[in-house]
C-alpha cells in the first residue's frame, strides 16, 4: 500500500492543502482523520469546508458526533471519539453512502463500519505549527487522488 507526505509550516498551509484537496473530492468519499489531541484535523476540515465553498463555521462535533454543512458537496463532518461502542449502530453508512463528503475525525474507533475504500491522513505535529500529513489510500480512486493532489 502506497503512502504519500506533505508538510505544512502553519495552519493555514494545512488548511491551503485541504481545500485544494476538497475541490478534487467527489460524492461518497470519505476521510478518516487521525492524530493526537491538537494535531490540525478539525484545522484541516475547515480547510476542507473552505474549499467545498462552505459558509458556515466549521467546529469540531465532539458533543454532537455528526455535523452536516451545505456546499458544493455536502460535508459530514463526524467525531467519533466519544462513541462508546464501535458496534453501535448510528447509521454511518448512510452518509458513506450519501451524496457528499464524509470527514470522520478518530476513525479507527470505528473502524468495522468504514468503507472499504478510503483515504486515511495523519496529521503529525513537528514543531509549534509544523505538520506532516501522512495520506494512506485505500482503492484506486483514492491512490489516484493522492497523486494528483501531490502532483
Amino acid at each position: 500500500m502506497n503512502q504519500f507526505e506533505w508538510k505544512t509550516a502553519n495552519a493555514e498551509e494545512t488548511g491551503h492543502f485541504a481545500a485544494r484537496l476538497a475541490e478534487l473530492l467527489q460524492p461518497g468519499d470519505v476521510i478518516a482523520l487521525e492524530g493526537d489531541l491538537g494535531a490540525g484535523k478539525t484545522t484541516f476540515t475547515q480547510g476542507l469546508a473552505k474549499g467545498l465553498d462552505i459558509k458556515k463555521t466549521v467546529n469540531s462535533p465532539t458533543f454532537t458526533i455528526i455535523k452536516e454543512y451545505k456546499g458544493k458537496l455536502p460535508l459530514y463532518h463526524m467525531d467519533v471519539y466519544r462513541v462508546a461502542d464501535s458496534m453501535e449502530d448510528l447509521g454511518f453508512d448512510e452518509y458513506f453512502e450519501g451524496d457528499g463528503v464524509s470527514v470522520v475525525e478518530w476513525a479507527h474507533l470505528i473502524e468495522d463500519q468504514l468503507p472499504g475504500e478510503l483515504l486515511t491522513i495523519y496529521l503529525y505535529r513537528e514543531r509549534e505549527d509544523h505538520r506532516r500529513l501522512v495520506l494512506v489510500p485505500k482503492g484506486e480512486r483514492y491512490e489516484q487522488l493522492c497523486k494528483e493532489i501531490l502532483a
